[in-house]
């Protein structure tokens, strides 16, 4: 009894075959960069004993605070309004919902490519009545050309690897079988605490005087990249 012929193609050898024998390989690479971006976080703050007296303060802060990011022009690439909040104080003594205080608070997010305006900026929002500033947090843009070197270094780890156990066995490659990317580039820091800087003033100084920018040392970014790879190479002379 005869096998019918069909059109199937040959199974593969994941591990090739004495004819063309198999090498994997992994490909790494990790550089460091400069950031692209850098973040702030905003909070603006209002108290007082009435709800419209409160809202009337944080309204006017949120203003001066946006006011002031925007006259950077340029230098700050996006700049989002978050949470809200007005909120009653009940006090701690005494029967029923007697209210003490409202307090209200705006979250704002700032973004900056110009790092030397950044040190200023968060100087002069810091001073400011009722604001808190947290930041800045460094980072690289999702299409930075950076991500593009790591892949392309991770792959040429990848073939010079190759390559090296071949010529151990005195052979050449022949053929690139499989590539496959396994490692997603993380651009973010390695975990560190941000600085903060808080100004809680509830009045303006006597004398109209402006704090210094502050230094501010751009966090160099890291980025990982990976790939596994699979070759065929001529047969060695074993």
């Amino acid at each position: 009894m005869t096998t019918p012929p069909t059109d199937d193609p040959p199974p593969t050898v994941p591990y090739g075959t004495p004819d063309a024998p198999g090498i994997a390989v992994r490909g790494e690479a990790r550089l460091e960069v400069d950031p692209e971006i850098a973040r702030i976080g905003i909070t603006v703050a209002s108290r007082g004993k009435d709800r419209r007296a409160a809202l009337d303060d944080l309204t006017r802060r949120n203003t001066t605070a946006l006011d002031l990011t925007k006259t950077y022009g340029d230098a700050v690439e996006r700049l989002e309004t978050g949470a809200f909040s007005i909120s009653p104080e009940l006090k701690d003594k005494g029967r029923g919902e007697r209210i003490h205080a409202y307090h209200g608070r705006v979250h704002i997010t700032a973004e900056l490519t110009d790092f030397t305006a950044l040190g200023e900026l968060t100087t002069r929002l810091a001073d400011l009545d009722l604001t808190r500033v947290d930041g800045p947090w460094w980072a690289l843009r999702p299409n930075s050309p950076a991500h593009r070197q790591a892949r392309q270094q991770a792959v040429k780890e990848a073939v010079q690897r190759a390559r090296e156990y071949a010529e151990a066995l005195g052979t050449t490659l022949a053929a690139l079988v499989e590539l496959a990317d396994i490692g997603a580039e993380d651009a973010q820091p390695y975990p560190q605490t941000p600085g903060r800087m808080r100004s809680m003033a509830y009045g303006a100084a006597a004398e109209d005087t402006t704090a210094a920018p502050l230094d501010l040392e751009p966090q160099r970014q890291r980025i990982f990249a990976a790939v596994n790879a699979r070759f065929t190479m001529a047969p060695p002379q074993l």
